[in-house]
């Protein structure tokens, strides 16, 4: 049997987040303290560094080339491969491959190398990790992720969960309102991180049927799936059944539009908890305080997340933008300018196709709001 081949790895210098050098010298000794006689007999044990801010840095092996996505060298023969289920500050839940589940802390090297985001491991990630009792374990690396979905956070990325399939977008009927504009902002995360969106309308009991035909129609029209349930009644689990069987799901939305619910009907074992809305101000209570990975005896896995009531895009520039919205992309070659940005310009293809109502004027709205940046931080 031949032998195992080697992992190729080269030197990468990485920039910590914070400044771990040695806190420099305030105060200096005068000689109207000592006297110039005894300044020379002092011991010089405090060195005086040259390199300055060369000292936030340090060398990894990397077995990655990317250097926006570097994978550090570690010996795997030590090491486990596990999901992450669910994160609380520096410390998550992982499951083996066998099954078995480990509290986990974060080596310092890897938050090093995941300087540009705020959180270096987050529900869905693929880790190796290294046990060091029954219990316990240690994340020694991170894998590359695919189909993330992220806000923007105090200028950073706040990843809030990655490895996924598809993003259930769920939103109420009513009780509290539905806000299509938020549905929009979800589908240009989405399209940003390279996972299908799909458009849940719950707590359909509470309006008449044909109150929903305009949105259902408008999405359905651009290509998205949209699905109409009611967690309470039981109404279309077994089309949302179908939709997640077998798929790495993540349930997004505001609070209270009853994510936890939904999950509860298809498995009803995991009594998750929930509430109601608040009376006076008609927002949903937080009852999920994290993103939870909850693997389906259909097979599968959904996250519960956080309900948040503004998103605050991440990594998308306003250019990109008109290519995040799938029904402009046939009209904006007859935009008179190469650069229109469809807001005031003369002769745009995309208004004129607003005006026609080849475009909906609720989408277009997203769109203007989008580009003038009109959110507030986002709340979980």
């Amino acid at each position: 049997m031949g032998k195992k081949k080697k992992q190729k790895t080269k030197k990468v210098r990485v920039q910590f987040r914070k400044n771990r050098g040695t806190r420099s010298r305030q105060n200096r000794i005068s000689e109207e303290q000592l006297g110039s006689e005894h300044i020379s007999d002092l011991a010089s044990e405090e060195r005086v560094s040259g390199k300055g801010d060369l000292s936030r840095y340090r060398t990894i092996r990397s077995v990655s080339d990317d250097e926006n996505d570097l994978q550090r060298a570690i010996d795997d023969s030590v090491c486990e491969s596990a999901k992450i289920l669910s994160t609380a500050g520096l410390n998550s839940l992982a499951r083996t491959e066998s099954g078995r589940d480990y509290e986990c802390t974060v080596r310092q090297v890897v938050r090093t190398v995941s300087r540009d985001n705020r959180n270096a491991v987050v529900t869905g990630d693929r880790v190796l990790i290294q046990p060091i009792n029954d219990e316990q374990a240690v994340v020694e690396r991170v894998e590359p992720r695919y189909g993330t979905l992220s806000r923007q956070s105090g200028g950073r990325e706040h990843l809030i969960v990655a490895n996924v399939d598809q993003a259930l977008i769920v939103v109420s009927a009513n009780d509290p309102p539905l806000k299509p504009n938020l549905i929009d902002r979800f589908l240009v995360s989405a399209e940003k991180g390279d996972v299908e969106p799909i458009v849940c309308i719950n707590k359909a009991d509470l309006v008449d049927p044909s109150d929903l035909q305009p949105i259902v129609g408008m999405y359905s029209q651009l290509g998205y799936r949209v699905l109409q349930c009611s967690g309470v009644e039981g109404w279309g689990i077994e089309a949302l059944v179908r939709t997640l069987k077998g798929k790495q799901t993540v349930l997004t939305g505001q609070s209270g539009v009853g994510k936890s619910t939904l999950i509860n009907r298809i498995q009803p074992d995991l009594n998750l908890d929930t509430s109601n809305i608040s009376e006076w101000s008609s927002k949903g209570r937080h009852t999920t305080r994290r993103a939870v990975m909850y693997p389906l005896e259909i097979g599968g896995a959904v996250v519960d997340t956080p309900g948040i009531r503004q998103l605050a895009l991440w990594d998308v520039v306003k250019e990109e933008v008109e290519g995040l919205f799938v029904e402009f992309r046939p009209f904006v070659p007859v935009c008179r300018f190469p650069d229109c940005s469809h807001t005031h310009e003369a002769s745009c293809g995309v208004k004129q196709a607003v005006v026609a109502e080849l475009i909906s004027h609720q989408r277009y709205d997203s769109y203007l709001k989008i580009l003038s940046d009109e959110q507030f931080d986002p709340e979980w």
